[in-house]
């Protein structure tokens, strides 16, 4: 398969408005677009007919959108958080979904909120399970992503998950990048996960004293190669999203002017693919 049939990329890391995120996909050669806000609004707070208008604009350019990036227990969120509420934006981010022709919702499991281990643990495993419960009715997939909350801590925790929900409706998306915050080697996690991965997040950095640093793909500390290699030799045959996080950090609510925006993530795509081509080759 070819770049374009392997290559995804979070839109808003890109650029804030749709009309500039399909324009900078298609022109790098992107096959699908990973959507997670449009001019800063999350997909499940558009109105219906908002929502109509940018999947008419979505399907016309010919990108397939592989999965919607929901708010669900992520950052933003702590295991606190009213469920009530996060069941509210699952409904809205299936509509989204199922608008987009995908069944895919990117979620997360809540960070502490001071409990102490055992409580936050366990509060997690039983909302996730709700959520889980009320995906399958909604007909969509969550894909739990290797970052903030609870089993985002390490493939134990990830695979306890796993075996509490016990549903075909909760996978993973596994960001081979987010080590270098949360203090892992990604090949160790993925080896352990890899059954449950069907989607992946591209980004490199480095590891400081001050917390992660990002970086074009390949000038950091991570061995995407060998990540790559994890994956394609366990028989993964979907894509690998960019989230280079070079210009655009949504958890530490910075970001840059569009021009830097723009030039940024075309610089990541690019190295990325170059290093993805070449994994071609020598595989």
């Amino acid at each position: 398969m070819n770049w374009t049939d392997r290559s995804c990329g979070i839109g808003d890391e890109a650029a804030a408005g749709l009309t500039e995120q399909l324009a900078i996909h298609r022109e790098l050669g992107l096959g699908a677009i990973e959507l997670r806000t449009v001019d800063g609004r999350g997909l499940h707070q558009l109105a219906a007919a908002e929502l109509a208008e940018v999947a008419a604009e979505v399907a016309a350019s010919g990108l397939a959108v592989p999965a919607v990036d929901t708010p669900i227990g992520n950052w933003g969120t702590t295991i606190a958080t009213d469920l009530d509420g996060e069941l509210a934006v699952l409904a809205g981010s299936a509509a989204a979904a199922h608008a987009f022709g995908t069944r895919w919702l990117r979620v997360m499991s809540y960070p502490n909120d001071g409990r102490p281990e055992p409580q936050w643990a366990a509060a997690v495993l039983d909302r996730m399970a709700v959520l889980t419960r009320e995906a399958e009715r909604l007909d969509v997939v969550l894909l739990h992503e290797n970052c903030q909350g609870w089993a985002g801590q390490g493939p134990a925790q990830t695979l306890r998950m796993l075996e509490h929900v016990a549903s075909p409706a909760l996978r993973l998306i596994f960001d081979v990048g987010n080590g270098l915050a949360y203090g892992y080697q990604p090949e160790e996690f993925l080896a352990e996960v890899l059954p449950f991965v069907d989607h992946v997040h591209i980004k490199d950095g480095h590891r400081t004293a001050d917390g992660a640093v990002f970086t074009e793909p390949g000038t950091g500390e991570l061995d995407l190669a060998a990540c790559l290699r994890l994956l394609e030799d366990a028989g993964y045959r979907g894509r690998y999203s960019m989230e280079p996080h070079v210009a655009h950090i949504p958890h530490l609510a910075r970001t840059a002017d569009a021009a830097e925006l723009a030039a940024g993530y075309r610089a990541c795509t690019t190295a990325f693919q170059r290093l993805w081509e070449k994994e071609q080759c020598d595989g």
